[in-house]
């Protein structure tokens, strides 16, 4: 059961048809097929065994698209490695994973030939260039494709054969390399397409989502059932989406909070013509209420909601199209996946009783790479432990209240960040925010809440505690705000809290 066939399915199923727009160049999804079977056929000719590593480091491009499936056809495993990253954590990928080849492009080549020196070993280099372009010593991937026959079959895989290794931000220690097998990768595919009630969504969707990060992945990977055509970008640019939105007519965006909200708050959004947009979905971390109605009410269309782990490759819970959506919660659990909430004792709570969320299925990943004891810490008896902490309602809808690390204990009450986010983020001078603990001697912990105003406006740090003070609960309510022209955010978009919290435990000085 390899990976690798979903693209035949999807060529079976639809016939051919223009799969990707990439930079004003069409490509059909026979056109990818053909190119990624031969590929697979280059690096078996490179002596590249089943079950070797290959890091794919590179934007977004159609040659990325073309990498995977040829990977998993010859029974190797990707591990896609984020474009944004410095030289020593690639260096770390590399030695860590033993990875036998890295594809690259042009633009990347100095970071990726440093980084595998630096790794030790031999390894092939693929640059994703024309052949007058390669620099000596590494492979041309345009001629690797051109010269070779496509691959009759792809090499047979075991659904518990490793497909995927993605290796997290390392913001909070040694990047883990979280395992995604064949089998994990198609069941969240179906899953997801289990979970809508419409089979039939051929649509157009804009993917600015890194393909390199679990949530892109994962979008791209269950395209391939829906014989939907995508508008694919290098990076994300909040005034290029809306242009390529009016151009193509999209139907269809995948994003994270950060993403929506730049687009949201762009100078120029007016200007775009959005309505043909049915779904924007929105994952990767939470995204408060009131900015979800803002934005529905500016672009048109409904935002659904959905929470994943790149532990789960990556899909959990998300809002359906035949159910409505609920204030702050992130939709129900996805078909094919199970979900509990459990105490610190590991008991599980009945409804609306708030505990760590657990889940299990076939999509979820065995565990880390090469890392026993954090494996048995966050994989447990079939389930796996999210750290995050959320409630089920009685009618099944899934609610995050936070992660465990960012909780709060402010005098032995428990504070959720997430709660003093939304009512921040429904004050008309707020763009974004975030929320973290500081110590204190007297309550254990306080309220510090960060800060990034929306343009041409102005807010003082005493207006916004006052806002609070009227809508929450005195212990909750933020001790210190404090205003930053922008927050810490990974590759991906998502607050760093960790370096917030850094910043929190310095007292504040003339110059904060």
């Amino acid at each position: 059961m390899n990976l690798a066939g979903l693209a035949r399915e999807n060529l079976d199923k639809f016939g051919e048809y223009e799969r990707l727009i990439f930079e004003g160049r069409s490509f059909t999804n026979r056109e990818l097929y053909d190119a990624s079977r031969r590929l697979a056929s280059a690096l078996s000719k490179l002596e590249l065994l089943p079950g070797d590593k290959v890091v794919v480091f590179a934007m977004n491009s159609p040659e990325v698209l073309i990498s995977y499936p040829a990977i998993w056809a010859a029974g190797c495993v990707a591990i896609p490695v984020l474009a944004l990253l410095e030289t020593h954590e690639l260096t770390y990928v590399l030695k860590n994973s033993g990875a036998k080849a890295l594809i690259t492009s042009p633009d990347l080549y100095e970071r990726a030939k440093e980084a595998s020196d630096n790794a030790g070993g031999s390894r092939r280099l693929i640059v994703t260039a024309a052949p007058a372009e390669v620099p000596p010593g590494a492979l041309a991937f345009e001629r690797l494709v051109a010269e070779s026959e496509p691959m009759a079959e792809p090499v047979a895989r075991a659904p518990s054969d490793l497909a995927v290794i993605l290796y997290t931000s390392g913001t909070t220690g040694t990047p883990k390399g979280v395992m995604q097998t064949h089998g994990n990768l198609r069941a969240n595919a179906q899953n997801s397409y289990n979970s809508q009630p419409r089979k039939d969504l051929r649509l157009t969707t804009l993917l600015v989502l890194p393909l390199a990060h679990s949530f892109g992945l994962g979008v791209s990977i269950g395209g391939n059932l829906y014989g939907g055509k995508a508008i694919l970008t290098r990076w994300f640019d909040p005034e290029e989406s809306l242009r390529l939105i009016q151009e193509h007519k999209v139907q269809a965006m995948a994003g994270v909070p950060t993403m929506f909200i730049y687009m949201m708050n762009h100078p120029r959004a007016h200007e775009y013509d959005t309505s043909s947009v049915e779904r924007w979905l929105v994952g990767g971390a939470p995204m408060p209420h009131e900015q979800i109605r803002q934005f529905e009410e500016k672009f048109g269309g409904r935002l659904f909601v959905g929470y994943g782990l790149t532990e789960a490759c990556p899909g959990i819970a998300g809002d359906r199209e035949n159910l409505p959506s609920k204030p702050g919660s992130c939709g129900v659990v996805a078909e094919g996946v199970r979900v509990k909430i459990v105490d610190e004792a590991g008991n599980e709570l009945g409804r609306n009783r708030a505990g760590e969320i657990c889940a299990s299925g076939a999509n979820i990943s065995p565990g880390y790479y090469q890392m026993p004891e954090a494996t048995a810490a966050t994989f447990k008896d079939g389930w796996l432990h999210t750290g995050d902490i959320g409630y089920l309602d009685d009618d099944g809808y899934l609610f995050i209240i936070g992660r465990e690390k960012d909780l709060i204990i402010r005098g032995g009450f428990n504070v959720y960040p997430k709660d003093v986010e939304e009512v921040l983020a429904a004050h008309p001078a707020v763009k974004e925010c975030a929320v973290v603990g500081f110590p204190d001697p007297v309550m254990g912990e306080e309220v510090c809440a960060y800060i990034v105003k929306k343009e041409d406006t102005e807010v003082t740090s005493a207006e916004l505690i006052a806002h609070c003070r009227s809508q929450l609960a005195k212990y909750k309510t933020p001790k210190r705000v404090e205003f930053l022209e922008s927050l810490p955010k990974t590759s991906i978009g998502k607050v760093q809290k960790k370096e917030l919290r850094k910043r929190a435990s310095v007292p504040p000085g003339p110059n904060r």
